[in-house]
Parts: C-alpha cells; structure tokens; sequence
C-alpha cells in the first residue's frame, strides 16, 4: 500500500506541485542595492548591513517585486526596509546603517542662548546613529542655542535656531510693496521672528497684520 503510494504521488503533474517560494537571499540583495542608491549622496562612511529574514517567513515567487521605504522611516542606525510584491504579499526587512563621519562638537560649556563663534566649535570622527548632526562649522557660526551644551556634547540642527531678526515689542517698519508702489507705516510686532520668518504687527489703530521679518526691523507684508 504504501509502495502504491509513492507511485501516485510520483505521477502527479508538474502544475499540481506547490507554487515555488521567493528566495530570501534575492529579496536582501534588492534591499541591499535600494539602501546603498538612497544613501549614496550622504557624507561620511557608509556601511550597510541586511539582517537575515525569518528562515519560518515563506512568500510566493515574485519576478517584479519592489523595495520602499516606510513613511516616517530614516535611512540611519537600526531601522526597516518595504519590500512588497503586486501579487499581494509585503516584508520589512531589518537593516543596520552605520554612518562614521567628522562631527561638530562644543568645544567647551555653552550657554542657552549664546551666539556661536568659530572658538565655540571642535570637531571629532565618530559613528553617528541619529540624523540631524551637524557636520560643516558654517551651520553652526552665527546660530543661537537653544539649550546649554556640555564641552564635547556635538552639535545638532534642532539644538540652533537663527538670531531673531525681529523681537516681541519692538517696533517695526510695515512695507507694502506692489508693482510701482511702495507704502510704508510703523508697528509693534507681537513675536519672536527670525528673518524669512512670519511675524504678527499690531499697527497704531489696532489692527494686527502677518508678514515676514527682514533685516533691521523691516516686515514685508504681501498685497
């Protein structure tokens, strides 16, 4: 009987044999080249690591699927690779990037506040896991902290903001410029505004007007 069996199962069709499995090693590789085009144009040293995948995760053969990255998802440090396939299945594949690259650092205790000068700025080389890190000392020159540093603690993008340009109180100059006119008259602004951003200005007779604060107290109010 179970001779009997064997040759059955022996003589069913080709067609009727389980579909064939994608192979894991042909998805890494995809991901693998998606990851080193997305990070191609970072500064620094790049190096990147495919984790395995689950050997229990078995997918339906694909010829056309393709890589993604999920929304909200950074390419640094430990983070997740799409990889879907239009027949209907998705995968996140872990992947490790590693950034080793030179640095701006405090070179010694600043203060919440303080105006960057060159003196202020150290550089060291190291592996960055989070994004943002500033790499280029005219970033950095000229900006205001936003909190106080440590020396050595290394310098962020969210730890500066630009000087204001336009401070809560102060009192402004309106300019209205429309094609062969210019009107000018006086406020007081009601924020913080640095250049390029937008500032509220309560004018004499009350009325409180948006525009964008320039240099020397000017605000440019659109028609």
């Amino acid at each position: 009987m179970k001779t009997l069996l064997t040759l059955l199962l022996l003589a069913i069709p080709t067609a009727w044999a389980a579909p064939s499995a994608q192979s894991h090693a042909e998805v890494r590789l995809k991901v693998s080249e998606f990851v080193q085009e997305q990070t191609q144009s970072m500064q620094g040293k790049v190096i990147v690591k495919v984790d395995e995948i689950d050997p229990h995760i078995v997918l339906p053969a694909c010829p056309g699927f393709e890589t993604f990255l999920p929304q909200g998802t950074q390419l640094i440090g430990k983070t997740n690779v799409g990889v879907r396939c239009k027949d209907g299945w998705t995968l996140f594949v872990p992947v490790q990037i590693k950034v080793t690259l030179t640095m701006l650092t405090a070179s010694h205790p600043l203060q919440q506040g303080q105006l960057l000068t060159a003196a202020d700025i150290s550089s060291q080389s190291g592996e960055v896991s989070q994004p943002g890190i500033l790499t280029d000392p005219n970033q950095a020159i000229g900006k205001i902290l936003r909190f106080s540093l440590g020396a050595g603690q290394i310098l962020k993008q969210d730890m500066l903001r630009a000087p204001w340009s336009v401070t809560q109180g102060q009192s402004v100059k309106l300019q209205l410029r429309m094609e062969g006119l210019s009107v000018s008259s006086e406020g007081k602004a009601l924020n913080n505004a640095a250049e390029g951003q937008s500032v509220q200005v309560r004018t004499a007779s009350g009325q409180v007007i948006s525009g964008i604060a320039g240099a020397d107290g000017v605000v440019a109010v659109r028609p």
